[in-house]
């Protein structure tokens, strides 16, 4: 039992339970046992922070079956190890050297020490976004709604929003909500906190408690943080003009809106493509072009980390990085002042090159069930409902109740495939590489 293989073998526990309970009666608004396949899809959804819904979620399930589908979402942003990890502090256990390097594993940390302090962190940090993401919606709700409605609703969508999962309890999302600065603003940026990693919020932390005590020692970043920040933020302000540049017109989606809603919808929709799956605007209805855009953020994703899925700020930014460097003639990619190791490269090439794979496996086999079956569905739908299964983002453009029992089996495939990572997935199959002592010469290949 290798260590990624207990990752994923956890995930799947979780996904197993989750199944399992909101199967049952008092999980439905009917009272009666529910479809097996509903309650999988839900729970791979919930557990992967994905979003994506074969049913309603507010008019299919119970108040209870909402809180298992809470705790299902919460339990799959902070991570199975995490959890775990968590549950053995309380009840005063100690855990073993391979519980250090399962937590190391799932955070990509380069030392073992302070694991303990790591994973209550963790916890501590969440607990301040969630509650005060829950006080801002449930002020916002309270307007419509009655105050223990609105508290839950709060609640939900906090919890929601944080971990990316991108479900709702609004049977439009949160489309009757587009011009809400508080809704707006508030999902965003838990959106964002959530995504950009545990990691990059407690150095910050660390920093501004620093100058708030008047420190005069400078503060080092690490590069880990100097990366997130930068393609964070560039990818957000260049995602926002591209929104509000193609769909400005759109009488569909933005053309109605005000000055000020509209920058609020294409704001929002750069986010959410993140691995959120909130959306504000009918993603049916979007430009051919927007389409695509959407498609390229949910692949590139969030943060090591975070919340979130796709391929990683970091890896892109590796990959540029080295990209320049080959054109510029250098042989080491450097950013930052900081020469980045040759295995890393080689990761981030597995880590695109697999996803890219894994998605056109995907939808190739979709596309194939549903051309037998007659479906009237096309192949841009179906790219773009397996690209966000497997960024765990939970964007769709309406196609996720109409697909083939099978296919939704794919698409279960892709959200779980795409939470555990390719990398640690192929690991757990494949096993530990066996070490060797063997070196092969150089030779010279032609490339390009």
């Amino acid at each position: 039992m290798t260590i990624s293989r207990t990752i994923c073998l956890g995930f799947l526990l979780v996904i197993a339970l989750g199944t399992g309970l909101l199967m049952m009666p008092f999980a439905t608004t009917e009272g009666t046992w529910g479809s097996f396949l509903v309650a999988l899809f839900t729970s791979t959804s919930a557990v992967c922070v994905t979003g994506l819904s074969v049913v309603d979620p507010n008019t299919y399930f119970s108040f209870w079956g909402e809180l298992i589908l809470l705790l299902l979402v919460q339990v799959g942003g902070l991570g199975y190890m995490t959890v775990t990890t968590f549950l053995m502090l309380l009840i005063g256990r100690k855990f073993d050297l391979q519980q250090r390097f399962a937590i190391q594993e799932s955070f990509d940390r380069p030392f073992l020490q302070g694991s303990r302090l790591l994973v209550k962190s963790i916890f501590a940090t969440t607990l301040i976004f969630e509650l005060t993401g829950s006080f801002l919606l449930t002020y916002k709700f309270a307007q419509k709604y009655d105050l223990d409605e609105a508290l839950w609703l709060g609640i939900f969508h906090s919890v929601s929003a944080f971990n990316n999962a991108g479900f709702s309890l609004f049977k439009d999302n949160l489309m009757g909500y587009y011009d809400s600065l508080i809704v707006n603003l508030t999902i965003t940026g838990l959106i964002i906190f959530g995504g950009i990693g545990y990691q990059v919020i407690i150095e910050f932390y660390f920093w501004l408690s620093g100058k708030l005590r008047n420190r005069r020692r400078p503060f080092q970043f690490s590069l880990n943080f100097k990366v997130v920040l930068k393609v964070t933020a560039g990818l957000l302000i260049l995602g926002t003009i591209t929104f509000l540049f193609i769909e400005v017109q759109n009488p569909q989606t933005m053309n109605g809106f005000s000055a000020k809603d509209k920058i609020l919808a294409a704001w929002f929709q750069s986010v959410t493509t993140r691995t959120a799956g909130f959306n504000t605007i009918d993603n049916g209805k979007l430009e051919i072009n927007s389409l695509l855009i959407t498609m390229i953020l949910m692949f590139i994703g969030a943060s090591p980390s975070g919340t979130g899925g796709g391929i990683k700020t970091t890896t892109l930014s590796i990959l540029i990085n080295s990209t320049r460097a080959v054109l510029r003639g250098k042989e080491t990619v450097i950013i930052y002042k900081r020469t980045i190791p040759p295995t890393l490269i080689l990761k981030a090439i597995a880590v695109v090159f697999g996803s890219a794979i894994t998605v056109l496996i995907g939808a190739s086999l979709i596309s194939f069930i549903e051309f037998r079956l007659e479906s009237n569905i096309g192949p841009i739908p179906i790219l773009f409902e397996t690209v966000s299964a497997f960024g765990t983002v939970g964007l769709s453009m309406g196609i996720t109740a109409s697909l083939a029992p099978l296919s939704q089996v794919v698409i279960i495939a892709m959200m779980y495939a795409g939470r555990v990572g390719v990398i640690l997935l192929m690991a757990a199959i494949v096993g530990d590489p066996k070490p060797t002592m063997i070196q092969y010469p150089e030779e010279n290949l032609l490339i390009g």
